[in-house]
């Protein structure tokens, strides 16, 4: 299953959620504090502070900090 990091706010995390509704994929969603000196757990996961942050397990896959990437990924994995 599909993790995404986001906080509700975020314009690049709310074009990332609408196209996974879009694309009808389902995903876990782990809102983080809307302050970067407050993601801790994000860093540890990412190496960085900034969303959207997508994990894909499955795939052993991390896309951070690009909703434009996260988006081309999406796209890409329901191609196969």
């Amino acid at each position: 299953m599909l993790e995404l990091y986001q906080f509700e706010e975020c314009p690049y995390c709310a074009r990332v959620r609408a196209r996974m509704t879009d694309l009808g994929i389902s995903y876990i969603i782990h809102n983080v504090p809307r302050e970067r000196n407050k993601r801790d757990e994000l860093e540890k996961i990412s190496g960085q502070r900034f969303v959207p942050v997508l994990v894909d397990k499955e795939h052993d896959v991390m896309i951070a900090d690009d909703d434009e990437k996260i988006i081309r990924y999406l796209e890409k994995m329901l191609k196969k």
